[in-house]
Order: C-alpha cells, then sequence, then structure tokens
C-alpha cells in the first residue's frame, strides 16, 4: 500500500508543512474541531441519503479533518490526463450515434454498445448541440505508487459530490484559516462560475439570446437534492422540477409568476428513463411531456443527452485505451486498472478460477453494489457470484484487488491510514475544458476496507492542490 504522506520513513514533499500541525493538535482540540465540522455540515443541510431495504433515512456525510494533497505537479498529470479522456468520451458518443466508426474498424464489438441498457436508439442520427453529449464527467482516480494514478471508472450521466468538494473547502477555511493563509492552496470555489460558462457554450440550434439555463431535480426526496439546490444557488439559476415545466409547440416553458418563461438548457439530474414519460417510461411522474421532441427539434439542449451513460459502463471502459487512440490519435495519458471481461471465454475462465483474489464488478453497477471483493468474502458468497457470472457473463467485468493510496485520519489520540479514491470534474464546452484544481477525495473509514462510497460507510476529505 503507498502512503502518501510518507516515503521511506520519511515525510514526501506535499504534506513537509502539514504533518507536524497536524500531529500538534491536542486530542480536545481535534474532538472540537469535529464536532464544529458535524455542526457545519448539520447547519448547512448537506446530507445524502441511503436506499435498500434496510434504511431511507438521509446521513449526514462522515468529514475527516485531515487533508489529501496533490502538488501541482501532480495535478498537472492529472488534470491532462482527465482532459484527454473527457474528449475521448464525447468523441466516442458522437460516432457511436452517427456513423459508428470504430464499430466498423472491429474496435469495439456491437454488441457490446447497440445491446447496452445506456445505448438510446432514439438518438442515432441527432446532432447534439455542439457535439457535446456528456459535459459533465467525473472520472474515479487511485493511486499506486508516487507516480502512478490509474482511471478506475468513469461517471457520464450525472456525476454527483462537488457540492462535497467545494463545502469541505469552506469548512476547513472556517476551521484552519492559519493554514490557507501560509500554504498556496489552489481554489475550488469557482467551479460553479466554471459550469455556467461551460453551459452556456452548449446552446441549442434555435436560441438567439443569452440562454436560459435551469437545472432539473427530481425533488428533495432525491440522495443528491442538497448538491441541486447548491448549485442552482451558486450558478444563479432556476431548480425546477418536472411539473414546474412544459412543452408547448416543441418549445420548453418554465412556469413563472410573470407567465412562461422560454428555456434553452437543462441540466438534468433525472434519468434518462424519467426525461418524459411521452418518450420514455411512460409512469414517470418526474418528466416532462414532450421534452424529448422540444430537445430534438432544436429548441432546447440537455446535458447531459440522453444515451451518454453508455460511455461509463464498466465493459466500455475496458476499452478507453483504444477509444483515445482511435479518436485522439495518442496514447493514454491516465491508465486504466487491468480489466478482464467476462463476455470473453479465456478472460470468464481466469476470472472464475481467481474470484478468491479479484474484485467483480456489474457493468452497469455503482455505489459500491452489487460487487464481490475475493479476498473478503466467504467460500459461499464467492460460489453464489461464479453462478451469476456463469449464467449472464456479458455482465460482469473483474479487476485485480489494489491496494489504494492510504492518507491518514484523525483517529482519536493518534494519525491513522485509511484508503482514498479521488473524484475531479471535467467540464467539457464547445470551446474550452476545464477543471477546478481540486476534486473530491472519498476515504474508506473502516481500517482495512478498499469501499470509499459513503453509501457503504466512506467519508470525504478537502482536497488540496499546493502551488509550489
Amino acid at each position: 500500500m503507498f502512503n502518501e504522506v510518507y516515503k521511506n520513513s520519511k515525510v514526501r514533499k506535499p504534506y513537509n508543512q502539514i504533518i507536524d500541525w497536524a500531529k500538534s493538535l491536542p486530542e480536545n482540540v481535534i474532538v472540537k474541531k469535529k464536532n464544529e465540522a458535524e455542526s457545519l455540515f448539520k447547519r448547512i443541510g448537506i446530507t445524502f441519503s441511503v436506499y435498500n431495504n434496510f434504511d431511507s433515512t438521509e446521513r449526514l456525510i462522515p468529514f475527516d479533518m485531515f487533508p489529501r494533497i496533490l502538488s501541482s505537479s501532480e495535478w498537472k498529470t492529472i488534470e491532462k490526463g482527465v482532459i484527454q479522456r473527457a474528449l475521448a468520451i464525447n468523441a466516442f458518443l458522437n460516432d457511436i450515434y452517427n456513423t459508428a466508426e470504430i464499430v466498423k474498424a472491429g474496435i469495439i464489438p456491437e454488441d457490446l454498445i447497440f445491446k447496452n441498457p445506456a445505448y438510446e436508439i432514439k438518438m442515432v442520427g441527432f446532432k447534439v448541440p455542439k457535439n457535446i453529449y456528456s459535459p459533465i464527467i467525473g472520472s474515479d482516480i487511485i493511486r499506486i505508487n508516487d507516480k502512478s494514478f490509474k482511471i478506475l471508472e468513469d461517471n457520464c450521466r450525472t456525476p454527483s459530490g462537488v457540492s462535497y468538494m467545494i463545502e469541505n473547502r469552506e469548512i476547513m477555511m472556517r476551521m484552519f484559516p492559519e493554514l490557507f493563509e501560509k500554504l498556496k492552496i489552489e481554489t475550488v470555489e469557482n467551479y460553479p462560475t466554471y459550469l455556467l460558462e461551460i453551459l452556456k457554450t452548449l446552446t441549442p440550434l434555435k436560441c438567439e439570446n443569452e440562454p436560459k439555463i435551469v437545472i432539473l431535480t427530481p425533488g428533495s426526496f432525491n440522495s443528491a437534492y442538497y448538491e441541486h439546490s447548491f448549485l442552482a444557488d451558486l450558478m444563479g439559476v432556476e431548480l425546477v422540477q418536472g411539473p414546474d415545466l412544459y412543452v408547448d409547440e416543441n418549445i420548453t416553458y418554465m412556469k413563472t409568476t410573470k407567465g412562461p418563461e422560454k428555456v434553452d438548457i437543462i441540466y438534468r439530474r433525472i434519468d434518462d428513463n424519467f426525461i418524459d414519460p411521452i418518450s420514455f417510461d411512460s409512469t414517470s411522474l418526474i418528466g416532462v411531456p414532450g421534452l424529448f421532441d422540444s430537445y430534438k427539434s432544436g429548441n432546447l439542449n440537455i446535458c447531459s443527452a440522453p444515451g451518454a451513460g453508455v460511455a461509463d459502463d464498466k465493459a466500455i471502459y475496458a476499452y478507453m485505451h483504444e477509444i483515445i487512440k482511435f479518436y485522439l490519435g495518442e496514447e493514454a495519458i491516465l491508465d486504466n486498472v487491468k480489466t478482464w471481461r467476462c463476455f470473453k471465454a479465456d478472460e470468464k475462465k481466469y476470472v472464475l478460477n481467481n474470484l478468491h483474489k479479484l474484485v467483480v464488478k456489474e457493468v452497469h453497477g455503482s455505489g459500491g453494489y452489487g460487487l464481490l471483493i475475493g479476498s473478503k468474502s466467504s467460500k459461499k458468497e464467492i460460489e453464489v457470484f461464479k453462478k451469476k457470472i456463469e449464467a449472464n457473463p456479458s455482465n460482469y467485468i473483474a479487476q485485480p484487488i489494489l491496494d489504494l493510496s492510504s492518507v491518514p485520519i484523525f483517529s482519536k489520540k493518534e494519525l491513522s491510514p485509511r484508503h482514498v479514491d479521488l473524484r475531479p470534474f471535467c467540464l467539457v464546452g464547445a470551446k474550452k475544458t476545464k477543471l477546478v484544481s481540486g476534486g473530491l477525495t472519498r476515504v474508506a473509514l473502516k481500517k482495512g476496507s478498499l469501499v470509499v462510497n459513503s453509501s457503504q460507510g466512506g467519508g470525504v476529505k478537502d482536497t488540496w492542490v499546493i502551488n509550489e
């Protein structure tokens, strides 16, 4: 396991100025500051929801005060690699909904795309505004050693967590202002400004004036509702639900006290199936009838585009090196994690014979659900998964069990290492592709755990990029 703070028993340069501070904090101060952080989270209302058979309550996300730090040179590598990937993903989506050259070239099997549940046949041949299908991409990154960052997965539909990134910073600045006076820490507070700038460049065909932008939310019961309202507030745009909008003659309007107002761009935070009960799931109560026709007529842009989710499928992930090479003519800057595709007979055989040392994931799964960590599983659990793979091999991929890098957390009287990952948020516009200098660091609070998802007991840290 790579410890991000120490190398050969010496403190690594990015942490030089923070480790003494952390060790010098008395236990009573740590407890006081933890309580203060929790109080701030409660007051602000930062919660997430867990939906399963046993629990549907809202919870505060656990926050740890020891920051995760990256040097400016480390960040430059991440930034270049994430931008490269985001551009390739959008080129891939534009291709598979039009001429499908990557399939004709024999690089990706057609069934992986055209039989993918996220592939939206209604999008075929439609010219998406500015050819940007997925303007907001959250790629999850893990670290193996002091030089190697790897992409674990991509999130191209409605990636969440940016509100935690911004609020983590706000809370750290309130509690420890002296650190921000002393260190040159890059800002993350400009994300809402960046997002608004990017969305404004993605105007639909029939938009001649300053575009009217809204955020479409499923409502207050959604697990990420806080983030929806948070971003709307900081961007200065309206937060709307389905009943707040209507379509007349293929033009989308928002109901206001002053009468109807034309909407040009929707940053949607609802799933494809629920966007429009006429074109998609007829039982949807949170969508807008006729919205998809408004989109296809050129009066509206929906960000991200329906069908963009095919690009964050874990089976497609396994081809990202080829996708980057095919569309950009470049080698991947950030490597993938070694991945076995169970739809291939030889790779499935290897997976079935080595389940005890692999992580097996559903290709459409997320949130830490539907996976097997072989080393942590009983023989019975492994046998159950073996039958699942044999019954539906195309539904699974496998990866080695990696020791994610560790960053300490404040644990009682001592600093104790815990596994982390990183989700930077890449914004892809018509003219520019941007990242703020930072991201969401998720941390597995349980000792030895590799699962960082908040729904599985993980927490968050502030992420610092130090301007050296």
